[in-house]
C-alpha cells in the first residue's frame, strides 16, 4: 500500500515528518506494508516549477492508496494566474474529495475553552467542493467578479447531488456513533440555496429511520455549541458554514492543534491537519504535530474500512490512543500546551507509547 506525502509550507514539513515517524512505527509493529513517495507542492513547487500545484501531481495522486498533505500558506501565494494555486482546493476538486471530516472532542486531562462542566465529542461533515468558495464553484472561470472598482459580486453554488452525498456520509457516520445528525443552514435568508441543502438532508434522513435529525440556523448553532455542546453528535454543513463552525468547535474543545482532519471521496482520501502553516514557527521544532498525527490516523482508519483490513484499523486506534497517552502527561506536551517537548520529541514519545502498548 503506497502513500503520497506532500509536506507543503510553513510547519508542514516538520509535522508531516513527525506523523510519518509515528506511522512508520505502527507500520513496523503491525506489518502494515506501507510505502511512501514524496513530491513537492506549495512554495517549493512554485520556486521549482512556477506553480504551487502541478497537474501531474494531481494525476499521480490518483494512483496512490492515500495522501498525506502538509499545511499551506495560501494567503501568501501569488495570484492564481501567477502560479499561486490553492493546494487544498486543487485536491478537493481534482480528486473530488467532497467530505471534509473534522472531529472535535474534549479530553478530561486537558484544559478546554468551554464553560465549566461542559464536554464535547462531535464530528463535523463539511461539504468541500462547492458553496461560496470561488476557486471551486465553477466548471470554468472564477466565482467572483468585480464589475467596477467599487463593486464585487460572488456566486454561491449548492447542488442536490453534493448535498445528498455529504448528508449520506453524515448519516452513515452517525449510525456508528450516537445516531443523531444536525444540519446547519440559513434557509430563513438563503431560501433557495440553503433550502435545497436542507431538503436534500431531509430526503436522505428517510433512509436512516434510526437516526434522529434536527437542524439549526448557523448563527444559532454557534450559541448552542457554547451553551450545550453535548447535544451534538454529527453536524452536516455546506462548505462555508462547515469551515467556520469546525474552527469554533475545535477551539472550544481545546485548540485547533488537537483535532485531526481528512478529505475523502468515495475512492480516495487525504490527511491534512485542521490548522494553518504557522510560518512564524517554521524550522524551530516548536510546532505541535498532534493534529497531523491524528489526521494520518484518520486516513489509516479510512483505508482499513475501505479494504476491510483489521491491522489498519488497529493501527489507527493505536495511534490515536498513543497521542492521548502522551498528552495526558504534562511533561510530554508541546510548548503551546504548557510542556517542553519539541515537535520531533513529541512524535518520538508517541512512537514509544505505540511500542509500549504492543
Amino acid at each position: 500500500m503506497k502513500l503520497l506525502v506532500l509536506p507543503c509550507d510553513g510547519i508542514g514539513p516538520e509535522i508531516v515528518a513527525a506523523s510519518i515517524s509515528v506511522l512508520e512505527k505502527a507500520n513496523n509493529l503491525l506489518s502494515l506494508g506501507l510505502e511512501y513517495e514524496y513530491d513537492e507542492v506549495g512554495f517549493s513547487s512554485l520556486e521549482k516549477y512556477g506553480t504551487t500545484l502541478r497537474e501531474d501531481v494531481l494525476e499521480k495522486a490518483r494512483k496512490y492508496d492515500g495522501i498525506i498533505l502538509g499545511t499551506q500558506s495560501h494567503a501568501d501565494y501569488p495570484s492564481p494566474e501567477n502560479g499561486g494555486r490553492n493546494v487544498s482546493a486543487g485536491f478537493r476538486i481534482g480528486l473530488d474529495l467532497y467530505a471534509n471530516v473534522r472531529p472535535a472532542r474534549t479530553r478530561y486531562f486537558l484544559e478546554s475553552n468551554m464553560k465549566p462542566g461542559k464536554s464535547m465529542d462531535l464530528v463535523i461533515m463539511r461539504e468541500a467542493t462547492e458553496g461560496f468558495y470561488p476557486d471551486r464553484n465553477m466548471t470554468k472561470g472564477w466565482g467572483e467578479v468585480m464589475t467596477s472598482p467599487d463593486m464585487a459580486l460572488s456566486t454561491r453554488k449548492i447542488t442536490r447531488h453534493c448535498s445528498e452525498r455529504i448528508a449520506r456520509r453524515a448519516f452513515e457516520l452517525a449510525m456508528q456513533r450516537r445516531k443523531k445528525v444536525t444540519a446547519i443552514h440559513k434557509a430563513n435568508s438563503f431560501h433557495m440555496t440553503d433550502g435545497l441543502f436542507l431538503e436534500a438532508v431531509n430526503d436522505v434522513a428517510r433512509e436512516f429511520p434510526e437516526v434522529a435529525v434536527d437542524d439549526l440556523l448557523i448563527d444559532a448553532s454557534t450559541a448552542h455549541l457554547v451553551r450545550n455542546p453535548e447535544q451534538f453528535d454529527v453536524i452536516v454543513a455546506t462548505n462555508f458554514y462547515g469551515d467556520i463552525i469546525s474552527d469554533l468547535a475545535s477551539e472550544l474543545s481545546g485548540s485547533l492543534g488537537l483535532a485531526g482532519s481528512m478529505m475523502a471521496s468515495d475512492v480516495a482520501c487525504c490527511a491534512q491537519a485542521q490548522h494553518g502553516s504557522a510560518p512564524d514557527l517554521q524550522g524551530q521544532n516548536k510546532a505541535n504535530p498532534t493534529s497531523m498525527i491524528l489526521s494520518v490516523a484518520m486516513l489509516i482508519h479510512w483505508l482499513g474500512e475501505k479494504h476491510h483490513d483489521d491491522k489498519l484499523l488497529e493501527a489507527a486506534e493505536a495511534m490515536t490512543n498513543a497521542v492521548d497517552s502522551v498528552l495526558e502527561n504534562p511533561e510530554t506536551r508541546t510548548a503551546d500546551l504548557g510542556g517542553t517537548m519539541g515537535c520531533k520529541e513529541f512524535a518520538e514519545e508517541v512512537a514509544k507509547q505505540l511500542e509500549a502498548k504492543r
